[in-house]
């Protein structure tokens, strides 16, 4: 530990802090109105915003034992790692979830509130979760089936630790890139089918274009997705050229760049574009210190 080691892990937690702090305050906001509790674009909203939390706490727990080289048992570091690439891939899993209630709210308008329920959109987040965790869950299973005595060795905390066959990295690739193909199919399917019926004449147009610009924004939160992919690919470009002392300062940039930021931002974007949403958030923000005025309803 030097201080510039220090400096930087007091840039990444206060960072890291201060937006799960925002992400905090926002769920505090979606809990205390009925009108977000019991809306499915609020809660998937509110469960975006737990599961980047989640993944931000251990990601901050992660680097914090990378800078310490602090080694962890086998068993515990495969839970951290099965909660950290769960909630990496719940998060496109959701966006396309949002995108199809979006996608049912504009072109099935009579049929919206029978169809996206709070207890349909509960189990619609069970699912996404059933998904994001099963090929993880598989990578934890097999070293307790083949052999459980190397779960109690002490490893230094990875993704790839974990691999113990290389079968287990190439399904790693392959459910990535079905995922988040399959999201980029929902997210353009979606999207072209407001389109189209934004030239409907009995369509309401504000209602069409909002819809439209949110699908859009679920593409940008999914390009933002996607470049924590590119960590690994700009890290080994990295190596491969510059010397160890530049490496070193680099791969922290990168870190932050493709890995934190994205994770920050994509919640506080969505989340403050809603204006119904901003101006509550505001309201607790001041402490009550401003008077709320009414807004128009988002659908």
């Amino acid at each position: 530990m030097n201080w510039v080691t220090t400096l930087r892990m007091i840039i990444i937690l206060s960072t890291c802090f201060f937006f799960i702090s925002v992400n905090g305050m926002m769920l505090f906001v979606l809990r205390s109105k009925p009108c977000f509790r019991e809306t499915p674009r609020y809660i998937l909203f509110t469960h975006m915003l737990l599961n980047d939390s989640i993944q931000l706490l251990i990601s901050m727990l992660l680097y914090i034992l990378a800078m310490l080289y602090l080694y962890l048992v086998r068993a515990v570091c495969a839970v951290l790692v099965l909660l950290y690439s769960t909630t990496f891939y719940n998060t496109p899993l959701n966006l396309a979830v949002m995108a199809l209630e979006r996608y049912i709210a504009i072109c099935f308008p009579l049929r919206h509130s029978e169809m996206a329920t709070p207890q349909r959109t509960g189990v619609a987040i069970a699912v996404v979760w059933f998904l994001g965790s099963v090929n993880h869950l598989i990578d934890v299973f097999v070293p307790l089936i083949t052999e459980p005595s190397i779960l109690l060795t002490p490893v230094f905390c990875t993704h790839v630790e974990i691999f113990m066959f290389k079968w287990q990295a190439d399904t790693f690739q392959g459910f990535t890139a079905f995922y988040f193909v399959s999201v980029g199919l929902i997210l353009v399917f979606t999207y072209v089918a407001i389109m189209l019926e934004a030239r409907s004449v009995s369509s309401d147009k504000a209602s069409v274009t909002k819809a439209r610009n949110t699908v859009l924004l679920h593409t940008i939160q999914l390009c933002l997705c996607l470049t924590s992919f590119l960590y690994r690919v700009i890290e080994a470009l990295l190596a491969s050229m510059v010397d160890v002392s530049v490496f070193i300062h680099l791969r922290y940039m990168n870190f932050i760049v493709l890995l934190i930021l994205p994770r920050c931002l994509s919640p506080l974007i969505y989340g403050l574009r809603d204006e119904s949403l901003k101006t509550i958030f505001k309201y607790y923000l001041n402490c009550g210190s401003k008077k709320i005025k009414p807004v128009r309803n988002f659908y």
